[in-house]
């Protein structure tokens, strides 16, 4: 009986110390409560700062944190430089911007609480106040990530979901990463800000899929602007707005000009005039056009969702003191 008695104390102790171990790994919105109380208010000064030199880099700050969280979890890889880091993969070369806003961010952290916090949840801050700073919704970010030891070029250039692919392959990439068919529509939205490049959306113009003619889920008046924009051969780093006619402003926008073929990338336009979308996400598409209110919280809900990919937490992974 004492046998027994010892056997199940020892095996309550043991429940009791992985409940605690669990607890402690998961991330939390105090999570720097005590060790960087100004956290949240520092990076908010350095974002507003980013955003007033440049209105785009909301949507770049944002942007980033999709990329990191798409490739190796949430844990800051994407801004480790080499020639073998995630930043030189195709989806990234000379398009992810953002990096020096996030070492000005990571300086100023730095100076208020040394090696505490990670590169990984300044990031997912980050994010947030681009969205909250161009008049989009707020959420509560979930903190505690540290940041991962390795990129992973190879990841990226097959993980990370391209404007030129199908709508069920997209898909299936937010899959693969825990996401869902919500996820898909709520976090395209994020292109009712910022900006792509002619290469990106130029196959839509001239002779898209070897027809010899515009893609045909483009509007004439668009098709016309861009082919003037970005003529066959010309420049395919010149940028266009991705959301036409509310470039800046964190809206419902976006999801109007899909309803009115008037999406940028061919990404934008298949999540509503595709055969596929009829099933999947055609609906979602058409009740966030006409209600921002449930986009935003959607949208909201989806990032939380995305920052929760693999996190690295506990003693795993590390306190980066430069994030590069």
């Amino acid at each position: 009986m004492k046998m027994s008695n010892c056997l199940n104390g020892y095996s309550w102790l043991m429940t009791f110390l992985m409940l605690c171990l669990v607890a402690r790994s998961q991330l939390a919105t105090d999570f720097y409560s005590q060790t960087c109380p100004n956290l949240l208010q520092i990076v908010r000064k350095q974002v507003q700062s980013a955003i007033k030199t440049e209105m785009r880099m909301a949507a770049s700050l944002l942007r980033l944190h999709f990329h990191d969280c798409f490739v190796n979890g949430c844990d800051a890889s994407v801004c480790l430089d080499g020639s073998d880091g995630e930043k030189f993969a195709a989806p990234n070369l000379n398009s992810v911007r953002g990096f020096e806003v996030v070492d000005s961010i990571k300086t100023a952290v730095e100076s208020a609480c040394s090696g505490v916090v990670s590169c990984a949840d300044i990031v997912a801050i980050a994010a947030r106040d681009a969205v909250l700073l161009s008049g989009g919704p707020t959420w509560k970010v979930l903190l505690g990530r540290r940041d991962g030891l390795v990129a992973n070029q190879s990841g990226a250039n097959s993980g990370l979901p391209s404007p030129f692919e199908s709508l069920d392959v997209i898909t299936a990439k937010f899959v693969a990463v825990g996401l869902n068919l919500t996820d898909v529509v709520s976090l395209s939205g994020a292109h009712t800000i910022g900006q792509a490049k002619c290469l990106l959306f130029s196959n839509r113009l001239f002779n898209f899929s070897g027809t010899g003619a515009p893609d045909t889920t483009m509007e004439d008046t668009m098709v016309s602007d861009l082919q003037n924009l970005c003529p066959l051969n010309g420049n395919g780093n010149i940028t266009a707005a991705l959301d036409r006619n509310s470039v800046d402003l964190f809206d419902n926008h976006y999801y109007k000009n899909l309803l009115n073929e008037k999406g940028l990338l061919s990404s934008d336009q298949i999540l509503f005039s595709s055969d596929e979308a009829v099933a999947t996400t055609k609906t979602r598409v058409e009740q966030y056009s006409n209600d921002s209110t449930l986009f935003f919280a959607d949208f909201a809900n989806s990032m939380i969702n995305m920052g929760n990919i693999h996190p690295l937490t506990g003693s795993s992974g590390e306190i980066r003191k430069n994030c590069r």
